[in-house]
């Protein structure tokens, strides 16, 4: 009989400002790409990239939920940022 390997499952919380937001970290990259020579550079948005790894045979569903919700309250400021949860 054959082992059940149980794969760990990784959430992945991608969190950039807000469209509307003025962005002064991107606007520095943007301007330094500018002085290094590349163009064709419109412009450039800082944000945060967290990684979660979830014990395996976390239900997903609840998974997703929970880290929405701490997406929502404490990962990302709703006011000012946008964030995008993938759940692998």
């Amino acid at each position: 009989m054959a082992a059940t390997v149980r794969r760990t499952m990784k959430a992945k919380i991608i969190i950039t400002p807000k469209q509307a937001v003025v962005d002064p970290q991107g606007k520095t990259v943007q301007s330094a790409l500018e002085h290094m020579g590349y163009t064709g550079v419109v412009g450039v948005h800082v944000g945060k990239y967290i990684e979660v790894d979830l014990v395996p045979g976390t239900d997903a569903a609840a998974a997703r939920k929970a880290l929405e919700e701490a997406s929502h309250k404490f990962l990302s400021n709703p006011l000012i940022e946008d964030y995008r949860l993938e759940i692998e």
